[in-house]
């Protein structure tokens, strides 16, 4: 019996040995699989892909691999095609695609020089843009030991700080950014942190100083222009909001963010029909959860609540798989907790989104965001001491946003503090912003009982 023991044993631990060996292969497999890709550019949507632009631009990527191919440790073209790659997922939204492709290139370069100043730098960015901050704004503090005077690192760097909710290291990065290149780049992070400071009148010319330096139809351009656009919305001026989303779309045909500010507009004029159709016309070309949730309250608002859950739930389900994503590869995987978590809040689940928002929070403790979620999903869920802790970080840079100050109001209201929540809720509503209906209406109604 010993025998048979002691044989069974011995196979067990022989199949534990083979069946490792296995699984080293094949993650060694992978991992040459990752190392030899290459990646295409996927063809364009909608109108965006009519333009001259777009034809231009894959024929140049299309150069530049074959380049790669005749030479690996060609570093310029491997830069080149990365950054082409970093444009495309602003251009399409399809980041899980495109950053996987970029974070190849740049580790190509890496490989063959490790202090690449362009390499690191565009790996901080990519980091950034799958919500890996912390890993990006250390990629970029490398960066820039070795060109202190790179106006494009501290670009990375406002971001990496804001992100973080290290403001004051944020503005630094900004006064030193434009000191070095006053440009649209520096314009538009000089416009972002006057409004994070409550300053919209500073914030507004500083975006326009933005769209003046940036040459018309480029997407930069046109992305400073809808954020100008957004701004004025906030203000309640949605005559000149309305003007820069119409140019926006002029100069750029397709483009979906004018469209999203177009369908808000709309919104603003109870005109649901027109919302929807703008709506989905932008939700066509790019993938993108804020226009797929805006949509879902416009369906909300008109009723049609189970197309409005539908919309959250498909939401849900595509931004988790992205975040599995990140489990199996640390260098991608698009973290989406704060979204997650007001989607969780919009179908009623408020043990989801308190979970979801307090993963976010575990990462940047500080970021003013990300204490207002933590802040929202405690209040619904019916915890207004947690609730009342979180805002009061939220509400620290004196942030003007009208969404964040009704928040702030409601739950001071639930607190019992009448004193506060009136003043937070008269500041909101002072200029009849332009956001979410159904808060508005609930903050106007507390506000009359106050």
């Amino acid at each position: 019996n010993n025998m048979k023991k002691n044989l069974l044993y011995t196979l067990l631990i022989v199949f534990f040995v083979v069946a490792a060996g296995f699984v080293v292969m094949k993650y060694k497999k992978d991992e040459k699989k990752k190392e030899t890709a290459t990646y295409q550019l996927l063809e364009r949507k909608g109108a965006q892909s009519k333009s001259e632009e777009w034809t231009e631009l894959k024929k140049g990527a299309q150069k530049l691999l074959t380049a790669i191919a005749a030479n690996p440790d060609d570093k310029k073209s491997l830069l080149t095609l990365a950054n082409v790659m970093i444009m495309e997922a602003r251009v399409t939204g399809n980041y899980t695609y495109y950053d996987v492709a970029a974070m190849k290139y740049v580790n190509d370069v890496l490989k063959i020089q490790a202090d690449n100043f362009e390499a690191l730098s565009l790996k901080a960015l990519i980091y950034l843009s799958q919500h890996h901050f912390a890993d990006g704004l250390a990629t970029a503090e490398k960066a820039r030991e070795l060109a202190p005077h790179n106006a494009f690192v501290y670009g990375i760097l406002v971001d990496g700080n804001v992100e973080m909710g290290h403001y004051d290291s944020a503005v630094a990065a900004a006064d030193k950014m434009l000191s070095i290149r006053p440009d649209l780049r520096s314009y538009a992070r000089a416009s972002y942190l006057r409004e994070i400071h409550g300053d919209y009148e500073g914030a507004i010319e500083a975006m326009k100083l933005a769209v003046a330096a940036g040459a018309s139809g480029d997407e930069s351009t046109e992305w400073s222009r809808v954020q100008l656009g957004h701004l004025y919305e906030n203000i309640g001026d949605l005559k000149n909001a309305e003007l820069q989303y119409t140019i926006a779309l002029g100069e750029r045909p397709g483009y979906p963010y004018p469209l999203a500010g177009l369908a808000r507009i709309a919104m603003a004029g109870k005109e649901y029909d027109k919302a929807i159709t703008y709506y989905k016309q932008a939700d066509s070309v790019i993938s993108d959860f804020t226009f797929k949730e805006d949509l879902a309250d416009v369906y909300r608002i008109t009723g049609k609540k189970d197309e409005a859950m539908a919309i959250t739930k498909a939401a849900i389900e595509s931004m988790n798989k992205n975040s599995a994503a990140g489990n199996s590869n640390e260098n991608i995987g698009h973290y989406a907790d704060r979204e997650l978590a007001y989607a969780y809040i919009k179908t009623g689940n408020y043990d989801k989104g308190v979970e979801h928002a307090l993963a976010e929070y575990n990462r940047r403790p500080d970021n003013i965001d990300v204490n207002e979620t933590l802040a929202w999903a405690y209040y619904k869920k019916g915890d207004i001491a947690k609730a009342q802790q979180y805002i009061k970080v939220a509400l620290k840079t004196g942030s003007q946003s009208p969404i964040l100050l009704c928040h702030a109001g409601l739950i001071y209201q639930q607190a019992g503090d009448k004193a506060l929540a009136k003043k937070y809720l008269q500041d909101a509503l002072k200029n009849n912003p332009n956001f979410f209906a159904e808060l508005k209406t609930e903050s106007t109604e507390a506000l009359k009982q106050l």
